[in-house]
């Protein structure tokens, strides 16, 4: 295995693990409001970073480790069907966000993988519960744009801390190498 695959692997590995730390933080603060799924959502700080700094690919490689452990961790089989639809959804909005908007601004393009984040687990709730749930999407909606602005600014604030100590361009250097060879050797 070539020495940058194992760097890459290694960093995902890496950002994978912080992805749970949050999560595992962030379970354990009790409600903000009493309406059920609303919650800062603040591992998705790793999964935007990877589609802004890094590849798509990465992106979604790391999103689906993190739901499925996550998922084990919180002994819920149940959430994992509703995290992975509500971050594919995500994850497909900002990846699309991105390409329109060339990664400017971090904040609104979170806000719109927020808003589809809370619209995939409605999504999932209705097919394995009831359309009634659909009531809670005004409230997940504007649950969703306050905690996508506030997901956007902590990415936007770690790249710019990264940028400043040197540290991005050795991270991105990591992913532009892999793909650079893919596309020598199409």
């Amino acid at each position: 295995m070539h020495s940058n695959k194992i760097k890459k692997l290694v960093l995902l590995s890496l950002l994978t693990a912080v992805a749970l730390i949050i999560f595992t933080i962030e379970s354990a603060i009790p409600p903000i409001v009493p309406i059920p799924g609303v919650k800062p959502g603040l591992a998705n700080v790793i999964t935007l970073f990877l589609v802004l700094c890094a590849d798509k690919r990465s992106a979604f490689g790391v999103l689906i480790v993190r739901v499925i452990l996550a998922s084990i961790f919180a002994g819920q089989a149940i959430s994992m069907i509703y995290s992975l639809c509500g971050g594919l959804l995500a994850l497909a909005a900002i990846c699309s966000a991105d390409h329109i908007l060339k990664s400017k601004p971090v904040w609104f393009i979170s806000t719109i993988g927020a808003v589809f984040h809370n619209i995939g687990q409605i999504t999932a709730a209705v097919i394995l519960m009831s359309w009634q749930v659909v009531y809670y999407l005004p409230y997940l909606l504007i649950s969703g744009c306050i905690t996508g602005v506030l997901t956007g600014l902590l990415t936007e604030f770690t790249i710019n801390k990264m940028k400043g100590a040197g540290i991005l361009k050795k991270f991105t250097d990591i992913f532009n190498y892999e793909e650079e060879k893919e596309n020598n050797n199409v």
